[in-house]
Formats: structure tokens, C-alpha cells, sequence
């Protein structure tokens, strides 16, 4: 008996192992189940485990008992489902397209169709002479402060809405106030002025108290507006233009205090657009031009300062869009401030100076990020390259050479140093198009130069090798020199990798440079030939009008054509 007690014992334990083993089975098969429901979208029906047995006591059993299990149906597996056809638009990009379309756009849309109902009443009701003018406008600023009124009401639960609203209505005040002037006269030029400068106060405030850059944004446009609205061609020129860099001081140290870049390179925009648009048009020399040279030096400085702010104070890394606002600050200012001195009759023998300054101001800028160790090293070799391409034309510039050619040399020179030896594949790419402009512009300048001293120009006759225009070919030579020997050197990186554009700057720039080189030398003895020839010239007697030239001078030229060339090839 007590062996069979043992043997039943022994029977039970290994049962209850096999009904436990079942039991995880039956759970993974529920996981399973659940699973394949989840995915297509069905209930699942949860399976029970199995019951435990109960254990019976040995003495009071003479046989087993079998534990009873309840009967499970058999798991018929299901056909796999059909796989749900995915949406064109994903789900997070459907909400945020709504959420744009709902919060932003709509609203943003809104107040725009406000604005114009405004401009599109105030047009009706002078169209039919409804109300009197002052009424008109009266009216207008009043739902312009009715429509504030409800946007700074709106801020503690629509805070978004609330400065939508309040960017509309300081647009309708900017236009109000523009009609109330230019229309009806009903307010002075000064009074309209100061008021332009409290609405801008006032946007910029809003901006920086919502946080948002609507707001700024509209402000910005309607404040650089206001150099064309307030333009009464009373030539107070230097009141707008000091409007205008107050406005640039505000705009950018909003910029910089929220780090809002759109607003600096609107700025930048706007600024040197409406000032190159006076230059070109309005501008004279006689009464303009202390002025236009202060205020071209003087946005010059703003927009360099917040460059050097953001890179040097927020610590900013270093972007390609850099390089371009930097040399399109650079190159703006030193074109106006070229076209100011070169009209000026004193002006126009101080562009070498004008130009060594430009080189002094990067030097100063090149220190400080020289000595900056953790600003950008890449900063450092821009404003490097500046200086150096400043005074490299500064010469030419004070002798009338042709500085726009040595400029382009020298940058692209420049850069493709910085790009090839300091591992910048940017500025190597920037240095492919100067060199292209680089090369038209010198063949230019050799068809503008030589070969115009046929008959009796004497007074522009130039010594051969010792004059401003072999010099600016030596240095466009020795520039491309410099990019073909870098170009060589195998172990520099190209930035073009391997294809077929870098295969044809391989052998292109050589080319060039060899070309410019050969060309250099042959115009100089093609001149000095024609320079003799137009000098030979003999007065035939009186009967015989005309001069008698030495046209054996014309074959010399063309032996010594083919003496150079041939010394050239050996060479």
C-alpha cells in the first residue's frame, strides 16, 4: 500500500507539472489570439485556463482520482487578414495639416479679408461721397482700437488668435494713417511721422510681450513702408533715412532677443533695397552725398554687428547662407559707397583709400575671431579672405584699373584656397562660378583696352609691361597660378569628388591659366606695334588729304606674333 501511495504521489507531482506546462501554453496561445485580433480589428474572446486539480490525501484513496478538464474547442486558425489599404496621408501629418489650416492659416486669412473690407469701405464711401473724410478715418481707428481691444481680451485663452488680431489692427493703422495723410492732407507730414514710430514702438512691444513673429513681421512691413508712403518729394531725405536705421536698430534687436532670423534677413532685404532704389534714383551729388556715405556706412555697421552678435555672443554654428549674407553686406556697401565717391570730384581719388578701409574694417573683424578660440575657424578664413581680396584691388582701384576683374580673381582664388587646403567644400564650390565671371570679365576688359590706338590717339598711349592693364592681367594669371598649383597637389581633397565636372575643372583651370598667361604678354606686343604704327603717321601735301603710315610696322608685329609664340610653346 504505501508503495502505491508513492507511485501516486510520483503520478501527481509529474501531473501537475504537465497541467501547469498547459497552462503557459494556453496563455501564449491567448497572446497570440489577441494579437492577430488587435491587428484586424476584432474582438478577441478570452480562453480560460485550464482548472488545477485538486490533490488527493494517499490515505484515503486506494486509487487516483483523475483530475477532470474541461473540454476545449480546437483552434481553428483563421485565414490571415486582409491587409487595410494605408492612407495617402498619414494620420500625424493629416491633424497637423488641419491644426495649420484651423489655427494659422485661417485666421491668418481672416484678418487679411478684415483689412481689405476696411481699404475696400473706406474706397465706397469716397466713391459716393457717403461721409466726410475725417469721419472716414475717425471711424477706421476706431474699429482698428475695437479690434485690438478684442485681440488683448482674447490673449489668456487664444493667445495665437489674440496676436493675429493685433497684427491686423496695427495694419489698419499703418494704412489709416497713410490715406489720413496722403489722401486728405488732414494730418502734417511730422505729426504722421511720429505716429508711424509710436505704431512701431508699439508692434515691436507686442512681438516681444506674445512671443511671435506675426506680429513683427507685419510691423516690419509697414514701418519700411513708410520711406515710399511719407515720400513728398520735399527731398527730406535724411529725416526717412534716420527713421529708417532706427527701425533697423529695433527689428534686429528684436531678432537677436527672440532669435528671430527671418526678421534680420527681411531687414536686410528691405534696407538695402530701398536705399540703392534712392541712390539709383534720387540721389545728387551735391547735396546728397555726406549723407548717402553715412547712412551706407552706417547700415553697414548694423547689419555686421548682428552678424557678429549672432556668431560671437549666441555662439552660432556656422551656415553656407553665412558666406552669402557676409560678402552680399560686404559687396553692396562697397559698390554704393564706390558709386557715392566715384561722382564726387574729391570723392573719386580716395576709392584706394575707400577700398584699404573695407580691408582694415575685416582685418579688425579677423582678430576677433582669431581670438576667439571657440568662434568658428571657418569665420576667420572669410574675413581673411575680405582682406586680403581688398587690398589685393586697392592699387588697381586708386590707378583706374579694372578692380571688379582683380576682385572676382582674388576671391575666387581665395576661396578655393580656404575650400581646398582647410577642408571647406563650400567655399570651393563658390569659387567655380568667380572663376567664370572672373575669366569673362578680364577677355572683356582686353577688348575694351587694346587695339584702340589706331591713328592718332596719342594721348592714350601706355608704356609696354609698365602699365595698369598688364598688371591686372599678371594678377588674374597669377591668381589661376595659384588655383591650377593647389589643383595639382594630390594630397588636397576636390570638393566635386569624381565625375565629370571635376575632370573638366581639371583641365580647364590649367587651360585658363596658360591662356591668360600667353595673352598677357602677346596684347602687350600687339600695342606696342600699333602704338609705333599710329605714331609713324606722315601729312601727305596739301592736295592730298589723309596721313601716311609705315605699314611695314603692321608685319612686324605679326613676325614677332609668331616669335612669341614659338618661344612660348618651347617654354
Amino acid at each position: 500500500m504505501s508503495e502505491n501511495n508513492d507511485r501516486i504521489e510520483q503520478l501527481l507531482a509529474k501531473l501537475e507539472t504537465l497541467l501547469q506546462r498547459q497552462e503557459a501554453f494556453s496563455k501564449e496561445v491567448q497572446a497570440l489570439r489577441n494579437e492577430i485580433h488587435s491587428l484586424t480589428g476584432t474582438k478577441a474572446t478570452e480562453v480560460s485556463p485550464p482548472e488545477a486539480p485538486s490533490t488527493p490525501q494517499p490515505a484515503a484513496v486506494a486509487q487516483p482520482a483523475q483530475p477532470t478538464v474541461g473540454p476545449r474547442a480546437p483552434y481553428r486558425p483563421k485565414p490571415p487578414p486582409r491587409t487595410p489599404r494605408k492612407p495617402l496621408i498619414p494620420e500625424e501629418v493629416r491633424e497637423n495639416l488641419e491644426k495649420f489650416i484651423g489655427e494659422n492659416l485661417i485666421s491668418k486669412i481672416g484678418i487679411l479679408i478684415l483689412v481689405i473690407g476696411v481699404a475696400i469701405g473706406a474706397k465706397y464711401s469716397i466713391d459716393n461721397n457717403l461721409i466726410s473724410p475725417l469721419t472716414r478715418i475717425i471711424l477706421g481707428y476706431l474699429g482698428g482700437v475695437a479690434l485690438l481691444g478684442v485681440g488683448i481680451k482674447l490673449r489668456e485663452k487664444y493667445e495665437k488668435y489674440s496676436a493675429v488680431l493685433v497684427s491686423g489692427a496695427m495694419a489698419i493703422f499703418y494704412f489709416l494713417t497713410f490715406a489720413a495723410y496722403s489722401f486728405y492732407g488732414l494730418i502734417p507730414q511730422t505729426l504722421t511721422f511720429g505716429m508711424m514710430v509710436i505704431f512701431t514702438i508699439f508692434t515691436v512691444l507686442a512681438a516681444l510681450s506674445y512671443n511671435q513673429q506675426v506680429i513683427a513681421h507685419i510691423g516690419l512691413v509697414g514701418a519700411y513702408a513708410v520711406p515710399f508712403l511719407l515720400s513728398d518729394g520735399s527731398g527730406k531725405v535724411g529725416v526717412l533715412l534716420s527713421y529708417m536705421a532706427i527701425i533697423n536698430s529695433g527689428i534686429l534687436y528684436i531678432a537677436f532677443k527672440r532669435y528671430w532670423k527671418p526678421l534680420y534677413y527681411v531687414a536686410f532685404v528691405f534696407t538695402w533695397l530701398i536705399f540703392l532704389v534712392w541712390l539709383g534714383s534720387d540721389y545728387q551729388v551735391e547735396t546728397h552725398f555726406a549723407l548717402g556715405l553715412t547712412f551706407a556706412i552706417l547700415f553697414f555697421g548694423i547689419f555686421y554687428a548682428a552678424f557678429l552678435a549672432y556668431k560671437l555672443i549666441r555662439n552660432e554654428t556656422y551656415q553656407a547662407r553665412d558666406v552669402q549674407l557676409l560678402l552680399a553686406n560686404s559687396a553692396i556697401f562697397y559698390g554704393a559707397g564706390y558709386t557715392i565717391l566715384n561722382s564726387h570730384e574729391t570723392g573719386m581719388h580716395l576709392l584706394g583709400l575707400f577700398t584699404l578701409l573695407n580691408a582694415a574694417v575685416h582685418f579688425g573683424i579677423s582678430v576677433i575671431f582669431y581670438r576667439r578660440k571657440q568662434a568658428d575657424r571657418n569665420l576667420f578664413y572669410l574675413a581673411s579672405g575680405l582682406v586680403l581680396a581688398f587690398i589685393t584691388i586697392a592699387i588697381p582701384v586708386q590707378l583706374d584699373g579694372n578692380f571688379v576683374t582683380l576682385l572676382w580673381a582674388a576671391e575666387a582664388a581665395l576661396l578655393y584656397w580656404i575650400g581646398r587646403t582647410k577642408n571647406v567644400p563650400f567655399y570651393e564650390k563658390l569659387s567655380y562660378p568667380l572663376m567664370l565671371l572672373a575669366f569673362f570679365s578680364i577677355v572683356q576688359d582686353w577688348s575694351d583696352v587694346y587695339g584702340r590706338y589706331y591713328l592718332n590717339e596719342k594721348d592714350q598711349q601706355f608704356l609696354p609691361l609698365l602699365n595698369i592693364h598688364f598688371i591686372s592681367s599678371a594678377l588674374f594669371t597669377a591668381a589661376f597660378g595659384f588655383i591650377s598649383y593647389l589643383q595639382r597637389k594630390t594630397d588636397l581633397p576636390s570638393a566635386l569628388g569624381k565625375g565629370k565636372l571635376a575632370d573638366i575643372a581639371y583641365y580647364v583651370i590649367p587651360t585658363v591659366f596658360i591662356f591668360s598667361l600667353y595673352m598677357s604678354f602677346r596684347l602687350e606686343i600687339g600695342n606696342y606695334f600699333e602704338q609705333l604704327y599710329a605714331n609713324s603717321a606722315i601729312s601727305q601735301s596739301a592736295s592730298n588729304s589723309g596721313n601716311y603710315y609705315n605699314y611695314s610696322l603692321m608685319s612686324f608685329k605679326n613676325v614677332w606674333y609668331l616669335n612669341y609664340t614659338m618661344l612660348f610653346l618651347s617654354l
